[in-house]
């Protein structure tokens, strides 16, 4: 199905372009302007910078892998808002590395197949 497209009134249009005009740090571009200006592949070095990625790390201390979450629990994780991931990790290292025993600290951390076998 094909959605119309709404458009702008006159007035809203003019309320648009005199927002612009008015604009002080972000001025329209005049002809002079787009004349004199230089584009980015001139100037190589400011290129490569605006191209440049994340290097790798100097002493990785994570590996990425693919992990598949129950949707409740992923969820929950992601409603405590950023940096879920790291929390996420956290959770993980108590467990595993605190030497929580996972069969037996309820039903929460147990999978599926292992709630329906009690």
């Amino acid at each position: 199905m094909k959605r119309e497209i709404e458009r702008n009134s006159a007035a809203e249009d003019a309320a648009i372009q005199l927002g612009i005009v008015a604009d002080q740090d972000n001025p329209e571009w005049s002809g002079a302007d787009f004349a004199a200006a230089v584009p980015a592949s001139a100037m190589p070095a400011m290129a490569a910078h605006a191209r440049r990625t994340r290097g790798p790390q100097k002493t990785p201390t994570k590996q990425q892998v693919a992990l598949r979450l129950d949707r409740d629990v992923l969820e929950a994780l992601r409603a405590g808002g950023g940096r879920w991931q790291t929390r996420a990790n956290e959770l993980l290292r108590k467990a595993v590395l605190g030497h929580v025993n996972l069969r037996n600290c309820g039903a929460g951390m147990l999978s599926k197949n292992e709630r329906n076998k009690r």
